[in-house]
């Protein structure tokens, strides 16, 4: 998730409503039908072990959600139902996250790409694809784009990563926090496994230290766009799956060779639809001296894909956070639609 994914510092991550460590997580939404997401979807062979699927809806093209560092399929909850009322729409749990199996290590994004690849295929879930990425889950999708192009119709990239284009000084500020992240969820998995009293983490927006199964995940359990349901099964996975640690440490040891990879892998989309949802809220390292500069920097940063189609745009949501499906959901579905109206006229991917 951007948190992370541009280098922020867990002391960043948004603190949400706290609750007794072992306990069920209290709701604090009213997210009608999103207990679809507390149980597996449809468990798809993939590279030797089984991904995770959510689909919904029928049409082409299918639209296809990565999630953000940190995140799994829940992180479109509000999106990816409304998307389904007009096409294919599917989301999915990355090699050991969520209900998925875990994978072969390490976990960069070309193995993720790869492997959501393969899962598509194999669920007889056609190409073309319009690919829609947030935070972190922009390297995995625009991978998938560079290594399988012609079965991608469009690409929507909501507030994502783009450390692999930014300017140097931002590099390093990102990267610097990469280390502390690992090892705070190699000790929060490690208390899990011996049952010893989690490490807290803080002070989030509440200024409260909260243990890491709360603190880690998404922006917070429990998360006010879910049920009280929802949010209780994300704890329970969040208490439970030791893989899942360390898929994610092993994403964010990848990071660096991710942007180096795509930093080698820059190609044009032609006329494929490209749209670039930007919040101006994107997750800031707490170390950075001027944070509206650094917001700055990455709204240009962002609008560097746009030479990358003939059909791009630069869309400026109204969101308080960097998670605008949750904060302007309105905002992300327009793009999707219009991507997907573009890329039917066009023939895109075809």
């Amino acid at each position: 998730m951007t948190r992370v994914g541009t280098g922020i510092l867990l002391a960043m991550i948004i603190g949400m409503p706290s609750a007794a460590v072992g306990q069920p997580v209290a709701g604090t939404g009213d997210s009608p039908g999103d207990m679809f997401y507390s149980h597996p979807g449809r468990l798809v062979a993939a590279n030797g072990f089984r991904l995770n699927l959510y689909c919904l809806g029928s049409g082409s093209p299918a639209v296809v959600f990565d999630s953000g560092f940190l995140d799994w399929a829940p992180a479109w909850s509000t999106v990816q139902p409304q998307i389904a009322k007009w096409t294919r729409a599917c989301s999915y749990d990355r090699a050991g996250v969520g209900f998925s199996d875990p994978g072969p290590m390490p976990r960069t994004s070309a193995r993720i790409a790869e492997e959501l690849h393969e899962a598509l295929h194999r669920a007889d879930i056609d190409a073309p694809y319009i690919l829609v990425g947030h935070a972190f889950g922009s390297y995995n999708v625009r991978t998938f784009a560079d290594r399988h192009l012609s079965e991608v119709a469009g690409l929507v990239l909501v507030d994502a990563d783009a450390t692999d284009l930014e300017p140097k000084w931002m590099q390093e500020l990102d990267r610097r926090g990469r280390a502390d992240l690992i090892s705070e969820l190699r000790a929060c998995r490690q208390a899990i496994a011996e049952h010893t009293p989690l490490p807290a983490l803080g002070p989030g927006a509440d200024d409260s230290q909260k243990p890491c199964t709360q603190k880690l995940f998404f922006r917070g359990l429990p998360e006010v766009k879910w049920s009280a349901e929802l949010n209780a099964k994300l704890f329970e996975v969040a208490q439970t799956n030791l893989a899942m640690y360390d898929a994610f440490a092993s994403e964010m040891e990848q990071m660096t060779q991710d942007e180096n990879y795509l930093q080698r892998h820059r190609r044009s989309f032609g006329s494929r639809p490209i749209r670039v949802l930007t919040s101006g809220n994107h997750g800031v390292p707490a170390h950075v001296p001027d944070r509206l500069k650094y917001q700055q920097e990455i709204t240009q940063t962002q609008a560097r894909w746009l030479a990358l189609s003939s059909d791009s745009k630069q869309i400026f949501a109204h969101s308080s956070s960097e998670y605008i499906q949750f904060d302007d959901p309105a905002t992300v579905i327009s793009a999707i639609r219009e991507v997907y109206d573009q890329s039917k006229k066009s023939g895109a991917g075809r």
